[in-house]
């Protein structure tokens, strides 16, 4: 039986409003709140505010309320979500904030939600999803998207959502994904989506498989097997060799070769060996290099096949390590390491003197002394 309280709202109106509380459940769906409420009892393991006129919610707003487990904020008025909003929520394990007005989220604010597994953000405004959205989904097992103003996905998030095989850190788990009603635009990437969740053992499950796309922008939608797509190819990444050894003060050169549709673009990232391992330098045309590094090459002499080279002259033993050769595309991102090892040589600036004795050369033949006898006779 539900227990109905009545607190009062801290807000500019300070209006009262009704709980409805029952077995550590409070629901909320007065249409007059505007803001989220305070006094919501600290030992509640589920919240529902619905149909209110809330709009933003704060830094902290649940702060107490630690042992909750499911956050419902759906069909508000929110627009804005502070990146702090969901901190202390260590046990939440679904959040739901379908039917609001939200045209971007925090991602990193996932990060206070370590359990969190079920994520729907269904019929809101997002027109774009953030590569970095995937560092903080690898919990997640249900996630819906649909019903917003989508057009492309990351490469990112289809390296989270099908990894590669072999590659991956921890056991495939499955999802269930939401990205119907979105305007996709026809690329070979929502196209790999489509094929790879339909393939024999996939681990994402679309809840509508009717996706529409569009070939630009404004354009009407077709239904996406319809659509004449180009087969989207993850990039496939070979280095000349793994292992250098170089002598200290030499010059190298290091290369790899990549494959793949649409064509990769490759970036070297070099691992320092004398700093912290996760310390890494990412090296690009457009940064500044290293003073012994001269350049670094890329060419593309065909659709899908591009090359990269960085040369290293004068070698020092802070040259040491691995670098990575980075392949990306619109279906995915490879690597490929290259480790280079320093080794020292000894080399004599100048050589010691040594102390010769001087030997007279030998007299020609034509000039050899010989020995004449002389005969005195008396006249």
């Amino acid at each position: 039986m539900s227990v109905h309280k009545t607190c009062v709202l801290i807000n500019p109106n300070f209006s009262p409003y009704s709980f409805v509380f029952n077995n550590r459940l409070v629901r909320c769906s007065d249409p007059g709140i505007s803001a989220v409420p305070l006094n919501v009892p600290a030992d509640i393991v589920k919240l529902r505010l619905e149909k209110t006129l809330i709009s933003r919610v704060p830094r902290a707003a649940f702060y107490n309320l630690s042992e909750l487990r499911f956050l419902w904020l759906t069909y508000n008025t929110i627009k804005f979500i502070h990146p702090s909003s969901f901190v202390n929520l260590k046990a939440l394990k679904e959040l739901r904030l379908d039917g609001n007005l939200l045209t971007s989220f925090p991602w990193e604010g996932l990060r206070d939600m370590p359990r969190l597994q079920t994520l729907s953000l269904h019929n809101n405004c997002l027109s774009s999803l953030p590569a970095h959205a995937a560092l903080f989904l690898p919990n997640i097992t249900y996630m819906d998207l649909s019903s917003n103003k989508l057009t492309i996905l990351p490469a990112e998030l289809l390296d989270l959502w099908f990894p590669l095989l072999g590659q991956q850190e921890r056991p495939v788990q499955r999802i269930i994904l939401g990205l119907h009603d979105n305007p996709w635009l026809c690329d070979c990437q929502i196209s790999m989506v489509m094929s790879l969740t339909m393939s024999l053992g996939s681990p994402v499950v679309l809840m509508d498989q009717m996706l529409m796309c569009s070939r630009s922008l404004g354009q009407s939608g077709m239904l996406l097997t319809k659509a004449e797509l180009s087969h989207c190819m993850r990039p496939s990444i070979q280095p000349a060799v793994t292992r250098v050894i170089s002598p200290l003060g030499s010059n190298v050169i290091l290369r790899c070769d990549a494959t793949g549709y649409p064509t990769p673009t490759l970036t070297w990232i070099k691992t320092s060996a004398y700093t912290d391992c996760c310390q890494h330098h990412t090296l690009g045309n457009s940064e500044q290099l290293p003073r012994n590094m001269e350049s670094i090459m890329q060419e593309s002499p065909r659709v899908g096949v591009r090359w990269s080279i960085i040369s290293l002259n004068g070698l020092s033993y802070k040259d040491a390590g691995e670098y990575r050769c980075q392949a990306r595309n619109m279906a995915g991102i490879s690597e490929a390491p290259i480790k280079l090892k320093v080794v020292g040589v000894t080399r004599l600036s100048h050589l010691p003197k040594k102390k010769f004795q001087k030997i007279p050369p030998k007299p020609s033949p034509k000039y050899r002394k010989t020995k004449i006898q002389l005969q005195y006779t008396s006249l």
